[in-house]
């Protein structure tokens, strides 16, 4: 074999050598970037999801609404929010608890005032999510839970001050609403009773 042809052959091994590194390094960027991407699309994902979560688990859209007046009357009184958050309230509170049958606004309002919150659903709820409602409420101190007539929700639960209303009886925005305003920073006598006073829980 001639120095010429050995020069060729190994010029040509070079190139085709040249050829293989260049595909390897191609194949390894393609490989990092594929990883990169999925990696990217779950990191994303999950993002969405966590934001998601966060959005329906957040109090943004609770009501905050003034409350001026705090007397005690036998009267009836008119509040401006069904259900009322708070006013002029009876002298008697609501023993806390759960209820099958509506209750008088004015005795509910001065368990408020104690710190107590009231769950409130439609009559007409099927009775399998009135019990996720109970489930959720029984063995806790100041929890009020009744039937409403004519409410704008299916369940709205309100506090002094404080209303938000839900679509769903398991929306995690309630069991949040319950840590935030059972006893909660607006609450004008917070310790009071929340038995001892009207009223026998039938639930």
């Amino acid at each position: 074999m001639s120095d010429d042809t050995r020069a060729t052959i190994k010029q040509r091994l070079s190139v085709m050598q040249a050829r293989q590194r260049r595909a390897e390094r191609m194949r390894r960027v393609a490989v990092i970037a594929a990883v990169v991407v999925v990696l990217g699309g779950l990191v994303a994902t999950a993002t969405v999801l966590i934001l998601k979560e966060r959005g329906r688990s957040s109090l943004d859209a609770v009501q905050t609404i003034a409350v001026t007046q705090r007397e005690h009357t036998t009267d009836p009184v008119t509040y401006p929010q069904s259900p009322p958050v708070g006013g002029n309230h009876d002298p008697a509170w609501q023993n806390c608890g759960l209820y099958s049958q509506p209750l008088r606004n004015e005795n509910v309002v001065h368990a408020q005032e104690h710190g107590a919150v009231w769950i409130t659903y439609r009559p007409d709820m099927p009775m399998d999510q009135v019990e996720k409602l109970l489930a959720l409420a029984r063995g806790r101190d100041y929890i009020i839970v009744s039937p409403f007539p004519d409410l704008s929700a299916p369940v709205v639960v309100s506090a002094w001050t404080k209303q938000l209303k839900l679509d769903r009886v398991d929306d995690p925005r309630l069991p949040a609403f319950l840590r935030a305003y059972i006893q909660g920073p607006a609450t004008p006598e917070p310790g009071a009773p929340c038995s001892g006073g009207i009223g026998e829980p039938s639930v």
